[in-house]
């Protein structure tokens, strides 16, 4: 090899060298290489085995990148492959109360500092198909709780499978996080709806503004009441809406007889989807759920909005025996939304049906044999008074999504934004006269402490008013003023019972 073709490799190999320590440029070596065989300084033979040097390295480094692991913040610690493939996140959120009541009632709960909540879970994705999430609540009252437990088979969009303990498809408001409630708590509506269960579910969005699910499960879940998520065979129950709190004890039975299981479908529909209208919701809903509760649920109650008094409980219903297999608890959902930029109406209205089975009475003095039912609705107005748009945080049925300040106020990061500023009002309605005690054959209340109490039902209305400001997505403040009048509470006395709460909430959520 000559002086000048020694030079030209040596040039040559450089230049390879300084491309390879210069990711940037990288597809630029082959193009060297190549004008370097072009004209002449390197043979073909040479230039093929720099060129296959190269291909080497780049298969290398690419596999390298796929295996690669970066950390970030997103709403949330993730952690991601270098294919986009595999993905997982550290979340979490903490919900401090304040509650303060106006002691009318007698069983108002005293002015309370309270955890709300305290999440803390892992969820991901595995091969861009399977999705995860496990989350514990330490908040609960009897200590930490598994929470969310499951795992979703997304091979189609339109046809996914979900297995483990997750929430029934059942309620628009319930199926939304807690992380971004309108109000500090969710109406009475929802302590009528299944909630978290163990089960299996088909869902999916079969085109864009539709969504369906249809899933079987324990039946025996958070508002079955039960306190626990398995095969019931003890003697201490749970409270519907409030299951950390044990009542009536029941007798136990053997673990054979508790088998009841709950079917649950839901469909929702967004009309301005399939407008095209991207700034725009006009959501309607409907679910049934099905179950058979035969684990000796021992009495249904609801509590108030402003997390005070029970507003209606039952007696213990009839207890398990060879001639009575419980009863069926069928349920009926219907769900409408509408929002235009940064105004919003939703409501909802669940049907709650006590069907007993053959010809026992539900209760002892209940007429043998019949149904019972409790209903409830809400309507709710909200406001976005700095201007952002609920289509934003609306996807696949549930307005679910964080909303972002157009302003943040975050003095640490140069921002002194307004944040965003939200107002509410909530009306809501609980019916369950059917279960009063002015009538015949409908002696099953738990009653009052005054003779009055021949003469009301067991109703309850609810006015929720609320201001919200979120200074950055992750953090949020509310407060709430709830007024409950009710009738007939478990109890107390039937004299024009009355509940007045002011609820505070910090939260951050991550």
């Amino acid at each position: 090899m000559n002086g000048n073709k020694l030079r030209g490799v040596i040039a040559a190999v450089a230049g390879v060298m300084m491309f390879n320590a210069m990711p940037a440029m990288a597809d630029s070596t082959d193009d060297i290489l190549n004008a370097l065989i072009a004209k002449g300084v390197l043979t073909e033979e040479e230039g093929a085995l720099l060129q296959k040097g190269r291909a080497g390295e780049k298969e290398a480094a690419a596999k390298k990148k796929e295996s690669a692991i970066s950390a970030s913040f997103k709403d949330g610690i993730v952690f991601e492959s270098g294919d986009k493939k595999h993905k997982m996140s550290i979340n979490g959120r903490a919900q401090l109360d304040y509650r303060s009541f106006n002691n009318e009632n007698s069983t108002n709960q005293a002015d309370t500092f309270d955890i709300r909540r305290a999440y803390l879970g892992v969820k991901g994705t595995i091969y861009d198909t399977y999705d995860y999430e496990v989350t514990y609540n330490g908040a609960n009252v009897s200590g930490s709780d598994l929470l969310y437990a499951y795992f979703n088979a997304r091979y189609w969009d339109a046809a996914q499978l979900k297995l483990g303990q997750f929430k029934q498809p059942f309620s628009m408001e319930e199926l939304g996080s807690s992380r971004f409630t309108n109000f500090t708590e969710r109406s009475m509506v929802t302590q009528l709806v299944p909630a978290i269960d163990r089960g299996i579910q088909i869902h999916g969005v079969p085109t864009k503004g539709l969504t369906y699910a249809v899933g079987a499960f324990n039946g025996v879940g958070v508002n079955g009441g039960t306190a626990t998520n398995d095969t019931f065979g003890g003697n201490t129950v749970a409270v519907a809406g409030n299951p950390a709190t044990p009542v009536v004890a029941v007798p136990a039975v053997s673990a054979s007889a508790s088998d009841g299981k709950s079917y649950t479908g839901r469909v929702t529909a967004n009309i301005a989807e399939f407008m095209g209208n991207k700034d725009a919701v006009f959501h309607l809903g409907a679910a049934y759920s099905k179950s058979t509760e035969n684990s000796n649920t021992s009495a249904i109650a609801i509590r108030s909005e402003g997390r005070g008094t029970n507003v209606f409980a039952t007696q213990a219903f009839t207890a398990l025996s060879a001639t009575n297999k419980g009863y069926d608890l069928n349920r009926t959902g219907l769900e409408a939304a509408v929002a235009y930029g940064p105004f919003k109406f939703q409501s909802e209205y669940v049907k709650a049906e006590f069907e007993p089975d053959g010809n026992t009475a539900l209760v002892t003095g209940a007429v043998a044999g019949k149904s019972y039912d409790v209903n409830a609705w809400y309507a709710a107005v909200n406001w976005n008074i700095t201007g952002e748009s609920y289509a934003d945080v609306y996807k696949n049925g549930l307005f679910g999504g964080r909303l972002k300040p157009k302003s943040e106020f975050s003095p640490s990061e140069g921002k002194y934004g307004w944040g965003a500023w939200e107002i509410g009002a909530r009306y809501s309605k609980l019916d369950a006269k059917d279960f009063g005690s002015a009538q015949t054959n409908r002696v099953f209340i738990t009653p009052g402490s005054s003779t009055n109490n021949v003469s009301k039902f067991n109703e309850a209305d609810a006015i929720t008013l609320g201001l919200k400001w979120i200074p950055s997505p992750n953090v949020r403040y509310m407060l709430n003023y709830v007024m409950t009048d009710m009738d007939c509470v478990a109890g107390v006395a039937c004299t024009n019972d009355e509940e007045k709460a002011v609820n505070l909430r910090a939260q951050i959520d991550f």
